[in-house]
């Protein structure tokens, strides 16, 4: 069995819990709710969960725009097909559900897609933000919409491609 570890972030959007092994990043997601907080043994703590915690503290502050991280999500080979789709997706640049199913091969799996997209369980590093619907619109996000409009904000994208999005 496969040892995990946890550390959170204070993000502006909220509080982050990242999980890893010695290794890799297995998960990062946001935590809504103080009481899924876990208290942690800090007297060993994984390179990994240090480097990510630096380079999110980058990217928060507007000076990362790409991860550099071995990342290990647990899922089926198809969300992790799909997953490793949206790792192509640029920084400030979004592609729809469309886009994926076409790059996977499949132009009628774009529900399939959306559902594999829903079970990413690497926010931000994985980055599910950066896909929209093929009208232009934002659609469901685990951390809710708001923190993807936030995100695709600091990411340079509301402004220009999402001006149909009005996230009042």
């Amino acid at each position: 069995m496969t040892v995990e570890f946890k550390a959170y972030y204070q993000s502006e959007i909220g509080l982050i819990e990242i999980v890893s092994t010695d290794e890799a990043i297995k998960s990062l997601n946001f935590i809504d709710d103080k009481a899924e907080i876990e208290l942690i043994d800090q007297s060993y703590e994984p390179k990994i969960l240090k480097i990510c915690r630096e380079q999110l503290e980058e990217y928060f502050k507007g000076h990362r725009t790409d991860f550099s991280l071995k990342l290990d999500p647990d899922g089926t080979s198809f969300q992790k097909s799909v997953w490793q789709q949206l790792l192509n997706i640029p920084y400030g640049q979004t592609a729809s559900y469309l886009d994926i199913a076409r790059l996977v091969g499949n132009t009628k799996a774009v529900r399939a897609i959306g559902a594999a997209n829903g079970q990413n369980r690497i926010s931000i590093i994985i980055p599910c933000h950066r896909v929209i619907g093929s009208n232009g619109k934002l659609t469901g996000y685990g951390g809710g919409l708001w923190r993807k409009a936030w995100l695709l904000e600091h990411e340079g994208v509301l402004n220009t491609q999402l001006a149909l999005f009005d996230p009042k």
